[in-house]
């Protein structure tokens, strides 16, 4: 029997690849009748870099950049298995987890190091990126990044301002003549799933703003901030990208690398294409996927969802297994065969992702006896 484990990370404790390595074993722990192909998988957020290496064959160039909160950080990014492509993630140079809960706050976290990672590859003779755009720390509309690429920001006396979330407000004019001029020789995918528009009640400042620390004043001043920068750019540049579906990715970084001539593309579908998706679930007999948490918002474009709607189109069945299942997680079944949560009993967070790996091993085990004994093998 064909087993496709094709599982997104369990964020907080267990990687993509983690979690297709603990669901394999327990499947070969089983009996060794069972054939596995594991997939880790990724949405545009925490672990695409990783995934995409594991799947193309592909490394992992260390570097240091700025971080979050200005300081210097120890990050990487990737290069595809053929050596044209290189990945680089916001989650690991200027994501939520790297600034510590009583420090979040949009107005002192930054986007410059995201392009100081991107000119570290150009120098290194990549013209071609992908950008994982989850997980991001920062509400700056991209300027930042756009500072460290060589675009220059200035307040009305003409002083070149800050590059912090902080400092949207004192920006004046824009100067783009001074961008580095190798960038417009690059080509940049943007991996993101999320569809909101730079400003407005569904913007990057109102929806994901309160989840960076930001207060509702200070929701409302990072709105109108972005709105007066997205001004500026359409004088200066002649193009309106505030509306646009995906320019409030990342705290406005969508917005940004649409200037760069970037194309939005969805973080599932870009890996799945990557990772050659489609032909292993035509090869599976039943496959496994998994999430943090899942509920109702599962199908809304979520990663599960999305290897369910493949899966569908040539009636391969389809095992979700969650670290929990939330409110709704019965019109899961609309998509897929069953649904499991790893947690046995009166259990809470700490202790579920603490006992993460004991417990996904467990569940994925019954399945697997399950399927072991429904084809008709014992």
């Amino acid at each position: 029997m064909n087993i496709l484990i094709a599982p997104d990370s369990f964020k907080g404790s267990l990687s993509s690849l983690e979690v297709g390595t603990i669901m394999e074993k327990a499947f070969l722990d089983e009996s060794s009748s069972f054939k596995t192909n594991v997939i880790p998988m990724a949405d545009g957020g925490e672990g695409t870099l990783e995934t995409l290496i594991y799947a193309t064959g592909g490394k992992k160039v260390k570097t240091i950049a700025t971080g979050p909160l200005g300081e210097k950080v120890h990050t990487e990014y990737g290069v595809s298995g053929d050596q044209k492509t290189a990945v680089i993630e916001i989650a690991s140079i200027a994501g939520l987890p790297m600034v510590p809960i009583e420090k979040r706050n949009p107005y002192y976290t930054t986007s410059y190091g995201l392009g100081e990672v991107i000119i570290t590859a150009i120098e290194e003779g990549y013209r071609s990126f992908i950008i994982a755009l989850g997980g991001s720390s920062t509400n700056d509309g991209g300027f930042g990044m756009l500072q460290s690429l060589g675009v220059s920001f200035y307040d009305e006396e003409g002083i070149a301002v800050g590059s912090f979330g902080k400092d949207l407000r004192f920006i004046s004019k824009v100067d783009w003549s001074s961008l580095h001029p190798l960038v417009k020789e690059c080509t940049f995918h943007i991996a993101s799933d999320v569809e909101n528009p730079l400003c407005g009640e569904t913007g990057a400042s109102s929806v994901f703003g309160p989840q960076k620390g930001a207060t509702k004043y200070q929701v409302k001043e990072l709105d109108q901030q972005l709105l007066h920068y997205s001004q500026l750019l359409k004088r200066e540049k002649g193009i309106d990208f505030q509306g646009t579906n995906g320019a409030g990715a990342a705290g406005g970084l969508g917005f940004a690398f649409m200037h760069l001539n970037g194309t939005i593309e969805s973080g599932a579908k870009l890996v799945a294409e990557a990772t050659n998706l489609s032909t292993a679930i035509r090869e599976a007999d039943w496959i496994l996927t998994g999430e943090g948490q899942s509920d109702h918002q599962t199908l809304f474009g979520k990663l599960p969802s999305y290897i369910a709607t493949i899966a569908k189109q040539h009636q391969t069945p389809v095992s979700l297994i969650a670290g929990s299942l939330g409110e709704g997680y019965q019109t899961l079944y609309e998509d897929f065969t069953s649904c499991h949560s790893i947690a046995i009993g009166p259990i809470d967070l700490a202790e579920s992702i603490s006992r993460a790996e004991e417990l996904l091993y467990h569940e994925t085990r019954n399945i697997a006896r399950i399927l072991h004994v429904t084809k008709g093998e014992r």
